[in-house]
């Protein structure tokens, strides 16, 4: 379970030797994001100068992490590499398949019962190959990852878009799809685009209501959700090093919001506090003797304008709550402007729930400061006007929150308490009346607020801020509320004013917990059977995709037109869907139906063209399949944003989707679309999308002479006979064209464990 201190005093051995070589060779003082990638360099990968946001080059993680929806995929797939346990430290974190309905006893228990073939089958995977195992109810991974594993300098991915949490303990945490952490896992290198460099200048103290939430909800209304793309967000000045450690999780959690390939902050002090509060002294031993590595040298603080891409400063002393949304985390409204704006644009002002946890807010200061707010009310005779819900990170957390009174705190308001675990923050949410589809309000402290997410309602308008302000909130009631101002009116009649929230930033009595929920695996799994039931509808033993046949492909017909918006979440929904997981056939049932098809802007309903008529995507997808027919999807701009779930990839690849055509991806999924063995292409003019018609049959006229750095010409005929060349751009390097001639990167990492 614990941290593996001598894996992390080589990763430092070798950061001194490498990070000096590198500064020599680049000529200049080198970012912390930049030490830490040149420390981490496959053994194959020579040490030179890369081109940010062009070069590819080869990485050596030191650890993977999963989570249980995800991670369902990624041994299947791993299971096919021909390994006998995983090449370096791996953990699996039964945390998504938990729904939020009654509360925590009841919840878990319903969930052991409903999902047990799966987590039986990621129990014993885990135990035959190797892994770490942490039960359900043990936690949310990036918070147990956080308590646990995450260190300063290390380099760690994970199959799950918020693995950036970590940055907050001074890591290179990234996110990437289930095929990724498959060839980790299988010893092979890990590539990435090298990638730029955005800084953020803190200075100034946060105080009163400001907390480090607040940080990156105005940095997410800065840049948007697409804002931070192919870069490393590096946080750093005196309002960084004044935050608490959990409080650097919250802000580089949040950075997957914007894009970013991961965030990070230099070690100091309140690391060292972290570490040593969760029992890893021996890190801090460790980490102070190569401190100065460990963070960006002096001078590229002193001027960070010669060596991010991109500056961006805040005052933290200046700094005003926020709260952002509704259904995008990137629309930053400061509270003292929220009564005019949610008037302005017919916002529902009252608040009916407020949520509080995930893996982004979840913390024992996070708890802390929200419960203070609790306390007051209690104090002041204020009855909560909205339903409460808390989500605590890990049993750690829960059990010494409870021990020092939180719980019971949170249960005189009424607080439902859920399970250590996801919950409402990724759709595992059974919320009563959500079905009436009813124009609606709740605050939460998670990071996501798409339209649909938390409860499965497209009126629900959902919006991210601090935990103290979600109680604030939720107990006043009301969406315009401002607790700075403003006063409430108590059970007396009397006007009250809550005061600044407080909460420790660690626990004066220690953390203590009694069953963490970790298993370890076995010393030898080769007698562990793995057992997956031919007839059940959530787990199906994967058949390796067909490699291309060498020649271009012809005669395909148009899926779907995706007209605007279309994260992972439309077209691969979370919530009720998550049970099928382990099942590619069964979770293929919801491939883009959430998708806004451009030709009638209806979602699930596109043109079938063999026989005219409408039907859902994935019915059309396999209607196409059987009749040997493949089918193309056409995208917007920043295509699949959001969550890092491959089977927003495997799910087209499965139904006979050879290619995907959009303005932009996001960088996760383009790298999903490539491992599954598929074309992840753009248009080289983004006015092309305008030409592209409902009926049309799509010809590629050079893909047998597929190579780095050339486009692809598609030709589009319609339906009148008319043609349209269009030109489409790709990343491919000559290793990833590979795996799309192969068929997926996985067949290369079979084909190569079998030669």
């Amino acid at each position: 379970m614990a941290f593996d201190i001598g894996m992390i005093e080589k990763v430092y051995a070798n950061m001194t030797a490498r990070v000096d070589k590198a500064r020599e060779l680049v000529g200049r003082p080198l970012t912390l994001t930049e030490k830490i990638l040149y420390t981490h360099l496959w053994e194959g990968q020579p040490t030179q100068t890369f081109k940010r946001g062009v070069d590819y080059v080869d990485f050596a993680p030191d650890r993977v992490a999963c989570q249980d929806a995800t991670a369902q995929m990624a041994l299947l797939q791993f299971m096919h590499a021909g390994k006998k346990t995983v090449a370096v430290p791996t953990t699996v974190h039964c945390d998504h398949l938990i729904l939020a309905k009654n509360g925590a006893e009841f919840d878990l228990a319903a969930a052991n019962t409903q999902s047990k073939e799966v987590f039986d089958f990621l129990s014993s995977v885990s135990n035959k190959y190797g892994i770490g195992f942490w039960k359900p109810g043990s936690g949310i991974i990036h918070q147990i990852v956080l308590e646990n594993y995450a260190f300063p300098g290390g380099l760690m991915i994970g199959t799950d878009s918020h693995t950036v949490n970590a940055g907050g303990l001074g890591m290179l945490a990234i996110g990437v799809g289930g095929a990724d952490a498959v060839d980790v896992m299988s010893g092979m290198s890990w590539e990435l685009k090298f990638p730029k460099l955005i800084g953020v200048k803190l200075t100034g103290k946060l105080s009163g209501w400001t907390a480090p939430k607040d940080v990156i909800l105005k940095v997410a209304d800065i840049l948007t959700v697409k804002g931070g793309t192919g870069a490393v967000v590096e946080y750093f000045g005196e309002g960084a090093t004044s935050m608490s450690c959990t409080g650097k999780g919250t802000i580089c959690n949040m950075g997957a919001e914007i894009g970013a390939t991961t965030s990070t902050f230099g070690y100091d002090e309140s690391m060292r506090r972290y570490l040593s509060a969760t029992g890893r002294q021996d890190v801090v031993d460790a980490a102070d003797k190569v401190a100065s590595y460990l963070t960006a040298d002096p001078e590229v603080y002193a001027n960070p304008e010669t060596y991010f891409d991109q500056l961006i400063e805040i005052n933290l002393s200046e700094l005003e709550p926020h709260i952002n949304g509704p259904f995008t985390p990137d629309r930053g409204t400061p509270v003292s402007q929220m009564k005019a704006e949610a008037a302005a644009n017919g916002w529902p002002i009252k608040v009916e729930w407020g949520l509080i946890g995930s893996c982004t807010n979840s913390s024992y200061e996070d708890m802390a400061r929200a419960v203070s707010i609790v306390n007051q009310a209690v104090e002041l005779g204020i009855t909560p006007k909205a339903e409460f819900g808390i989500n605590p990170g890990s049993e750690q957390i829960r059990y010494t929150i409870e021990r020092d009174g939180m719980i019971a705190a949170f249960e005189k308001l009424g607080t439902k308490v859920f399970t250590n675990a996801c919950g409402p923050c990724i759709g595992q949410w059974d919320r009563a009346g959500a079905d009436k589809q009813e124009k609606n309000t709740i605050v939460h402290s998670f990071n996501r607020n798409f339209s649909k997410r938390a409860d499965g309602n497209p009126n629900t308008h959902a919006f991210v801020t601090s935990p103290e302000m979600v109680a604030a909130l939720a107990i006043s009631g009301r969406l315009d509320f401002n607790p700075i101002t403003d006063t409430l009116i108590n059970d007396n009649g009397e006007e009250v004013r809550f005061t600044a929230p407080f909460g420790d930033e660690l626990p004066k009595k220690g953390f203590a917990v009694e069953d963490a929920g970790f298993q370890a695996p076995a010393a030898d799994g080769s007698g562990v059977q793995i057992l997956v039931n031919e007839t059940s509808d959530r787990l199906q033993l994967l058949a390796p995709f067909e490699a291309w046949d060498g020649k271009n492909i012809t005669g395909a017909k148009l899926l779907i037109k995706a007209f605007g918006k279309c994260t992972t979440d439309h077209i691969s929904m979370a919530g009720p869907w998550l049970r099928f997981r382990g099942h590619l056939d069964n979770i293929s049932n919801n491939m883009l139906i959430g998708a806004v098809n451009a030709f009638g802007q209806a979602t699930n309903k596109v043109k079938n063209q063999l026989t005219g008529e409408y039907d859902a995507v994935p019915a059309v997808a396999r209607a196409y399949k059987a009749a040997g027919i493949p089918s193309i999807v056409v995208g917007d701009h920043n295509y699949g944003e959001g969550s890092s779930r491959e089977h927003a990839a495997m799910e087209p690849r499965f139904l006979g989707v050879k290619a995907v055509l959009v303005k932009s991806f996001a960088r996760i999924h383009e790298t999903n679309l490539k491992k599954q063995g598929m074309l992840g292409i753009t248009f080289a003019n983004e006015t092309d999308y305008d030409k592209i018609q409902e009926d049309d049959t799509i010809n590629f006229t050079d893909l047998v002479d597929f190579a780095p750095g050339k486009p692809l010409t598609l030709e589009f005929v319609h339906a009148d006979g008319s043609k349209d060349s269009i030109l489409a751009n790709h990343t491919y390097n000559a290793s990833q064209i590979g795996w799309f001639v192969a068929g997926s990167a996985l067949n290369l990492i079979a084909a190569e464990a079998n030669s």
